[in-house]
């Protein structure tokens, strides 16, 4: 009789957007089942270089979440009526607001709950944390941060050139 909610993703680098997400969707229901992704089915839409976190850092990360009852291991990049109906009867599948990779078939891989009117997307005040906005915010204070080495490095060389020169020049006057 419980109402089973249904989200899935990749869960990368995992944050405060995935959890404030996880936290709205038990909120539609009573019993929050999530599926984690493998890194071959994240592969296949993302690109060679994901997953960053392993799949067990991933579930890991997931399961360490209070509002998240169970983990599908390796659940599948589109959801199903195998999903849907073989482990729990779910009762709603939510996805947040920004859009899902299609599918390696080039498909919406909520295009099933949609049809059945039990897809729900989710925005929460953190929706625009992403890995990619981790990903470009880790690169720019990277470089942020060789930019100011590089300038107490010059600094550094200056003030050893100025003490050799001034060592230099009190030799030469004695």
């Amino acid at each position: 009789g419980d109402r089973v909610v249904y989200v899935d993703g990749g869960f990368d680098l995992y944050h405060l957007g995935h959890i404030e997400f996880l936290k709205e969707a038990k909120k539609l229901g009573d019993y929050l089942l999530v599926g984690v992704h493998d890194d071959e089915a994240i592969r296949k839409v993302r690109g060679p270089n994901f997953p960053l976190m392993s799949l067990n850092e991933r579930v890991l990360s997931v399961l360490s979440c209070r509002y998240v009852d169970e983990v599908v291991i390796g659940a599948p990049y589109s959801v199903t009526k195998d999903v849907l109906e073989k482990i729990y009867k779910v009762s709603v599948v939510a996805h947040g607001v920004n859009s899902a990779p299609l599918d390696s078939n080039h498909q919406d891989p909520y295009k099933l709950p949609k049809e059945l009117g039990i897809y729900q997307a989710i925005s929460t005040q953190f929706s625009n944390v992403t890995y990619n906005t981790i990903i470009d915010r880790i690169v720019s204070n990277r470089l942020a941060y060789e930019e100011r080495n590089r300038k107490k490095e010059a600094k550094e060389l200056a003030a050893i050139d100025a003490a050799a020169a001034a060592a230099e020049n009190q030799k030469n006057t004695e």
